[in-house]
């Protein structure tokens, strides 16, 4: 598989396929595709599976999208402005919030995941299942806004504000911390959790929470 991101304000990653070749997106993922490829939607893993994934802020199905002949393209789209990032999921299992996963190839093994500390999924703001990328091959991640990158070294920690992780590999460990002082809760506008990643392993950021701006949207729009 060949692929090229494409677009600068909303992306896409467009793909060329050989016969055999197959990848898959949650439902209503692609935006074209030329002749010679073939469509088949199912639920992924099973059920149960599919239930999880549900619950991570996936589809209940999956399409899988089959090239029946050599160098056919299909392009799958990001749903809000930001950016695609390629992820080769052999290297590493990635761990990733939910409604981060796009598209990858048939060989990613994508599941749910639950954090380890019960407190991180009540009080997180993204959700107690994650989503977990696994396997062999090509993996594509929305993100919202643009993107930053860190390698943090064993016991080294960020505070981020929730909503803006996007992933990070499975040897990072993901908790919530609260912020410190009653004063900085109250008028600091941050809210009362952050969440607390600690290295060793990648982290990947996001500049923008699509879900903050548009319930600032929203909140603007005339009642009545």
């Amino acid at each position: 598989m060949q692929y090229q991101i494409i677009g600068q304000t909303v992306p896409a990653v467009e793909m060329t396929l050989m016969s055999g070749e197959t990848v898959f997106t949650q439902s209503g993922g692609m935006i074209w595709q030329t002749p010679g490829i073939q469509m088949n939607s199912n639920a992924r893993g099973g059920i149960a599976k599919s239930i999880g994934r549900m619950f991570a802020g996936e589809s209940l199905f999956m399409t899988n999208y089959t090239a029946t002949m050599d160098q056919v393209r299909i392009a799958f789209g990001a749903t809000v402005p930001g950016c695609i990032i390629p992820i080769n999921v052999g290297q590493t299992p990635i761990i990733c919030q939910k409604g981060a996963f796009l598209c990858a190839e048939q060989s990613v093994q994508l599941d749910v995941t639950f954090t380890k500390k019960f407190t991180a999924g009540l009080l997180g703001g993204e959700g107690f299942i994650l989503e977990k990328l696994s396997g062999a091959g090509m993996a594509f991640l929305e993100v919202d806004g643009d993107m930053v990158a860190y390698d943090l070294a064993q016991g080294q920690e960020m505070l981020i504000d929730t909503g803006n992780v996007v992933a990070f590999e499975a040897t990072v460990s993901y908790e919530i911390t609260t912020v410190k002082g009653l004063k900085n809760v109250l008028f600091g506008g941050e809210g009362l959790f952050l969440t607390k990643l600690s290295g060793p392993g990648r982290i990947i950021l996001q500049t923008q929470n699509f879900n903050d701006f548009a319930g600032k949207i929203i909140a603007r729009v005339p009642k009545g």
